[in-house]
């Protein structure tokens, strides 16, 4: 099995796992007796469909599909998130799953249910659906929250185009993004009013596609993590031009605020190696609960 890793401990990473390696994973202790179990259903995120509810677009039905015999599939809905803004209008999303029920049976994860078999459906798909919303804050903000700045010295220069990436964001997590303190909205994108941005749909909001210049800043959870300061080839003057051979993008840390946002990153880069890219714990402190199942859904490219 492809980007497979077996770490110390006894840790199971799967790196940029597929759809089709959707199924049950099994650790055993040395006398082969099972101590925890995976059943894990990486739906494929290329395949997301997304509506906005203020847009008047309707998330999919369930729908009655020829899958070896009648079978009903419909979409399993997380929670919604919490507003990626406060006091102000913003917008929340949730994340919806594909299920497959048979008669008399309990639902099951689509891939899970399908396995290797090969089916063309348009509906076996998962979802995302956004709406708008607006809530007061929880917590007052802080004078000096700590946050990343990246200088990008010019725009990509065949296709006059940067594409940001805004840390610790993901599907998973309320994302927001400001051009020139303007928010940017996920209703104007889908309603075809934005021209000079694109955010990223199957990353959630992660990646920001621009366009032109302005100072960009992302927001994770209502706190601010970056900024961005694109400028094209014909802003650059003088002493401002940098050498070839140094890399188009600088990044730093806001004076004295470096420990905080490093250690951010660690935690949620151990988070995503152990949990987002399907790595699975087997380990001696799980044998007063040997033998249990745990079933798991995420999305994967």
């Amino acid at each position: 099995m492809p980007h497979v890793k077996v770490l110390p401990g006894s840790d199971l990473q799967l790196s940029d796992p597929k759809p089709s390696q959707t199924g049950l994973y099994r650790c055993l202790d040395h006398h082969k007796a099972r101590v925890v179990e995976y059943e894990i259903d990486f739906q494929d995120i290329a395949l997301l469909h997304i509506t906005h509810k203020d847009l008047g677009q309707e998330p999919m039905g369930n729908e009655s599909v020829n899958l070896g015999g009648k079978v009903l599939v419909f979409t399993r809905w997380d929670p919604w998130q919490d507003c990626n803004r406060c006091q102000k209008p913003g917008e929340r999303k949730r994340l919806g799953y594909c299920y497959v029920e048979e008669p008399l049976e309990k639902p099951i994860p689509c891939w899970l249910y399908l396995r290797a078999e090969k089916v063309t459906s348009n509906r076996l798909r998962p979802e995302l659906q956004v709406q708008t919303c607006q809530g007061p804050c929880d917590t007052a903000p802080e004078t000096s929250q700590p946050y990343f700045v990246f200088d990008t010295y010019q725009l990509d220069k065949p296709n006059n185009h940067a594409r940001l990436k805004c840390p610790l964001a993901s599907i998973y997590r309320p994302v927001h993004w400001e051009a020139d303190d303007s928010p940017l909205t996920w209703q104007n994108q889908l309603s075809g009013q934005e021209i000079s941005t694109i955010m990223d749909l199957h990353s959630g909001g992660q990646h920001l596609k621009v366009f032109q210049p302005a100072t960009y800043r992302c927001f994770v959870e209502q706190e601010l993590i970056a900024q961005f300061n694109p400028t094209p080839p014909a802003y650059l003057q003088g002493d401002e031009r940098q050498p070839k051979a140094q890399e188009p993008w600088q990044s730093r840390i806001q004076p004295g605020k470096a420990d905080s946002v490093l250690r951010g990153l660690k935690l949620m880069l151990l988070i995503v190696s152990i949990l987002a890219v399907g790595g699975l714990l087997c380990k001696v402190v799980f044998r007063p609960v040997c033998g249990k199942k745990r079933n798991q859904v995420l999305l994967v490219k």
